[in-house]
């Protein structure tokens, strides 16, 4: 799997809280970031795989 490089512009008062988030657990704000989507992309993707297994089983 390859990398890509995606560019944002947040504000100042966003982009230093996710410095603070980011140093409590000691990671860079990039991490921090990624660690974050990639986390939402897993709840997603288990929240459809439980949607598809009750549609198939049927609601318990």
């Amino acid at each position: 799997m390859g990398t890509s490089v995606l560019s944002l512009r947040i504000d100042h008062e966003l982009l230093e809280r996710l410095r603070e988030h980011a140093a409590r657990r000691g990671m860079s704000v990039q991490d921090y970031v990624v660690r974050t989507l990639i986390r939402d992309d897993f709840d997603e993707r288990f929240q459809s795989a439980v949607e598809e297994t009750e549609k198939f089983y049927g609601l318990t």
